[in-house]
Protein backbone atom coordinates (compact mmCIF):
# COMPACT_ATOMS: atom_id res chain seq x y z
CA UNK A 1 0.00 0.00 0.00
CA UNK A 2 1.30 3.32 -0.95
CA UNK A 3 1.30 5.99 1.43
CA UNK A 4 -0.50 9.18 1.55
CA UNK A 5 0.98 12.31 1.59
CA UNK A 6 -0.47 15.07 4.20
CA UNK A 7 -1.63 17.64 3.12
CA UNK A 8 0.73 21.21 2.67
CA UNK A 9 3.45 18.78 5.03
CA UNK A 10 6.13 16.65 4.41
CA UNK A 11 4.65 14.01 6.43
CA UNK A 12 3.25 10.66 5.58
CA UNK A 13 0.43 8.80 6.83
CA UNK A 14 -0.51 5.19 6.15
CA UNK A 15 -3.88 3.88 5.83
CA UNK A 16 -4.55 0.20 7.10
CA UNK A 17 -4.67 -2.72 4.32
CA UNK A 18 -8.49 -3.55 6.33
CA UNK A 19 -9.54 -0.10 4.69
CA UNK A 20 -7.78 0.32 1.55
CA UNK A 21 -5.84 -1.72 -1.18
CA UNK A 22 -4.11 0.71 -4.34
CA UNK A 23 -2.73 -0.66 -7.48
CA UNK A 24 -1.03 2.47 -9.29
CA UNK A 25 -0.78 0.40 -12.46
CA UNK A 26 -3.62 -2.20 -12.25
CA UNK A 27 -4.32 -0.88 -16.46
CA UNK A 28 -1.30 -0.15 -19.07
CA UNK A 29 -1.67 3.01 -20.01
CA UNK A 30 -2.38 1.88 -23.50
CA UNK A 31 -5.48 -0.08 -22.19
CA UNK A 32 -6.43 3.16 -19.90
CA UNK A 33 -6.27 5.76 -22.75
CA UNK A 34 -8.23 3.21 -25.13
CA UNK A 35 -11.17 2.55 -22.34
CA UNK A 36 -11.04 6.54 -21.61
CA UNK A 37 -11.37 7.52 -25.00
CA UNK A 38 -14.10 4.88 -25.87
CA UNK A 39 -16.12 6.16 -22.69
CA UNK A 40 -16.16 9.30 -23.75
CA UNK A 41 -17.83 9.32 -26.85
CA UNK A 42 -20.24 5.93 -25.91
CA UNK A 43 -21.10 6.23 -22.34
CA UNK A 44 -24.51 7.95 -22.05
CA UNK A 45 -23.58 10.99 -19.84
CA UNK A 46 -25.83 12.61 -18.09
CA UNK A 47 -25.81 15.86 -15.73
CA UNK A 48 -27.99 14.93 -12.29
CA UNK A 49 -29.47 17.22 -9.66
CA UNK A 50 -29.10 16.42 -6.03
CA UNK A 51 -30.68 17.94 -2.72
CA UNK A 52 -27.60 20.12 -0.96
CA UNK A 53 -29.01 22.26 2.04
CA UNK A 54 -32.32 22.24 1.28
CA UNK A 55 -31.88 23.20 -2.41
CA UNK A 56 -31.92 21.57 -5.42
CA UNK A 57 -28.44 21.96 -7.54
CA UNK A 58 -26.67 20.41 -10.54
CA UNK A 59 -24.41 18.06 -9.92
CA UNK A 60 -20.58 19.13 -11.24
CA UNK A 61 -19.70 16.25 -13.24
CA UNK A 62 -21.31 14.00 -16.09
CA UNK A 63 -22.31 10.12 -14.79
CA UNK A 64 -23.66 6.99 -16.29
CA UNK A 65 -24.56 3.53 -14.08
CA UNK A 66 -24.27 0.32 -15.77
CA UNK A 67 -26.21 -2.22 -13.54
CA UNK A 68 -26.85 -6.33 -13.95
CA UNK A 69 -30.19 -6.21 -16.08
CA UNK A 70 -32.15 -8.59 -13.18
CA UNK A 71 -31.62 -5.30 -10.46
CA UNK A 72 -34.82 -4.36 -9.19
CA UNK A 73 -34.96 -0.79 -11.23
CA UNK A 74 -38.01 0.58 -8.63
CA UNK A 75 -35.92 0.18 -5.34
CA UNK A 76 -33.40 2.97 -5.84
CA UNK A 77 -34.32 6.22 -8.03
CA UNK A 78 -30.61 6.78 -8.61
CA UNK A 79 -30.31 3.87 -10.85
CA UNK A 80 -33.94 4.89 -12.74
CA UNK A 81 -31.36 5.50 -15.78
CA UNK A 82 -28.98 2.32 -15.79
CA UNK A 83 -27.41 0.64 -18.69
CA UNK A 84 -26.58 -3.08 -19.67
CA UNK A 85 -23.34 -3.74 -18.75
CA UNK A 86 -20.88 -3.71 -22.50
CA UNK A 87 -18.15 -6.60 -23.24
CA UNK A 88 -15.87 -4.22 -22.09
CA UNK A 89 -16.66 -2.92 -18.84
CA UNK A 90 -18.05 -6.44 -18.15
CA UNK A 91 -14.33 -8.38 -18.69
CA UNK A 92 -12.99 -5.00 -16.52
CA UNK A 93 -15.51 -6.23 -13.92
CA UNK A 94 -14.36 -9.94 -13.77
CA UNK A 95 -11.17 -9.04 -13.93
CA UNK A 96 -11.05 -7.28 -10.97
CA UNK A 97 -13.40 -9.55 -9.47
CA UNK A 98 -11.08 -12.64 -10.12
CA UNK A 99 -7.78 -10.64 -9.31
CA UNK A 100 -9.44 -9.23 -5.36
CA UNK A 101 -12.21 -11.69 -4.34
CA UNK A 102 -14.71 -9.56 -4.54
CA UNK A 103 -17.90 -9.28 -6.70
CA UNK A 104 -19.96 -6.37 -8.18
CA UNK A 105 -23.58 -5.67 -9.80
CA UNK A 106 -22.87 -2.01 -11.26
CA UNK A 107 -20.69 0.44 -11.80
CA UNK A 108 -20.97 4.17 -11.69
CA UNK A 109 -18.99 6.36 -14.24
CA UNK A 110 -18.36 9.97 -13.11
CA UNK A 111 -16.86 12.19 -16.12
CA UNK A 112 -14.66 15.35 -14.65
CA UNK A 113 -14.77 17.40 -17.74
CA UNK A 114 -12.07 19.67 -16.24
CA UNK A 115 -10.75 21.68 -13.28
CA UNK A 116 -14.30 23.21 -12.45
CA UNK A 117 -15.66 19.36 -11.85
CA UNK A 118 -15.55 18.03 -8.23
CA UNK A 119 -17.44 15.72 -5.83
CA UNK A 120 -17.85 17.22 -2.28
CA UNK A 121 -17.15 15.60 1.31
CA UNK A 122 -19.21 12.54 1.67
CA UNK A 123 -19.73 8.99 2.75
CA UNK A 124 -20.85 6.10 0.33
CA UNK A 125 -23.42 4.92 3.39
CA UNK A 126 -26.61 4.77 1.67
CA UNK A 127 -28.64 1.02 2.58
CA UNK A 128 -28.17 -0.27 -0.94
CA UNK A 129 -24.65 -0.46 -0.83
CA UNK A 130 -24.55 -2.67 3.21
CA UNK A 131 -22.91 -1.57 6.32
CA UNK A 132 -19.37 -2.60 5.16
CA UNK A 133 -19.42 -1.42 1.07
CA UNK A 134 -16.33 -2.45 -1.02
CA UNK A 135 -15.98 -0.19 -4.01
CA UNK A 136 -13.00 -0.51 -6.42
CA UNK A 137 -12.10 2.86 -8.17
CA UNK A 138 -10.07 3.00 -11.67
CA UNK A 139 -9.06 6.32 -13.22
CA UNK A 140 -8.48 7.20 -16.35
CA UNK A 141 -7.22 10.11 -17.78
CA UNK A 142 -6.09 13.37 -15.91
CA UNK A 143 -4.75 12.30 -12.19
CA UNK A 144 -6.78 14.56 -9.78
CA UNK A 145 -6.07 13.83 -5.79
CA UNK A 146 -8.47 11.94 -3.80
CA UNK A 147 -8.74 13.45 -0.27
CA UNK A 148 -9.75 11.90 2.97
CA UNK A 149 -10.75 13.08 6.12
CA UNK A 150 -11.79 11.85 9.29
CA UNK A 151 -15.40 12.41 9.59
CA UNK A 152 -14.95 13.74 13.23
CA UNK A 153 -11.73 15.44 13.02
CA UNK A 154 -11.96 18.24 9.80
CA UNK A 155 -8.16 19.12 10.32
CA UNK A 156 -6.50 16.29 9.51
CA UNK A 157 -6.95 15.47 6.03
CA UNK A 158 -5.14 13.51 3.48
CA UNK A 159 -4.89 13.27 -0.12
CA UNK A 160 -3.78 10.22 -2.62
CA UNK A 161 -3.44 11.60 -6.65
CA UNK A 162 -4.94 9.22 -8.92
CA UNK A 163 -3.00 8.67 -11.89
CA UNK A 164 -4.31 7.08 -15.21
CA UNK A 165 -4.96 3.59 -14.58
CA UNK A 166 -4.81 3.02 -10.82
CA UNK A 167 -6.86 1.54 -9.08
CA UNK A 168 -8.08 2.16 -5.41
CA UNK A 169 -10.54 -0.52 -3.33
CA UNK A 170 -12.24 1.21 -0.32
CA UNK A 171 -13.58 -1.33 1.96
CA UNK A 172 -14.09 -2.27 5.89
CA UNK A 173 -15.32 0.78 7.70
CA UNK A 174 -13.66 3.24 5.77
CA UNK A 175 -17.14 4.55 4.77
CA UNK A 176 -18.14 4.62 8.37
CA UNK A 177 -15.33 6.88 9.36
CA UNK A 178 -13.91 8.54 6.63
CA UNK A 179 -15.36 11.73 4.48
CA UNK A 180 -13.65 11.58 0.90
CA UNK A 181 -13.94 14.23 -1.83
CA UNK A 182 -12.19 15.66 -5.67
CA UNK A 183 -11.69 18.58 -5.07
CA UNK A 184 -12.21 21.84 -7.97
CA UNK A 185 -8.64 23.16 -9.07
CA UNK A 186 -6.96 26.05 -9.70
CA UNK A 187 -4.68 24.18 -12.31
CA UNK A 188 -6.23 23.58 -15.84
CA UNK A 189 -7.20 19.87 -15.96
CA UNK A 190 -8.23 17.75 -19.27
CA UNK A 191 -11.42 15.16 -18.39
CA UNK A 192 -11.02 12.35 -16.04
CA UNK A 193 -13.38 9.41 -15.60
CA UNK A 194 -13.87 7.60 -12.47
CA UNK A 195 -15.25 4.24 -12.95
CA UNK A 196 -16.81 3.02 -9.10
CA UNK A 197 -17.68 -0.66 -9.19
CA UNK A 198 -20.25 -1.70 -6.52
CA UNK A 199 -22.28 -4.26 -4.94
CA UNK A 200 -25.88 -2.76 -4.88
CA UNK A 201 -28.65 -4.64 -2.86
CA UNK A 202 -32.03 -4.39 -3.93
CA UNK A 203 -34.43 -3.08 -0.97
Amino acid sequence: MSQLSLFDAEEFYQFPKDLLEYRENFLSREEADQLKENLLQTAPWEQRTQKMYDKTVITPRLTAWYVDLKYNKSADSNTSNRNPWTPQLLNLKERIEKEFGYWFNGVLLNLYRDQNDSVAWHRDKESRYGKRPVIASISLGQSRNFDFRKKDHHQSKYSLPLPNGSLLIMKGDLQENWEHRIAKSTKPMMPRINLTFRLINAL
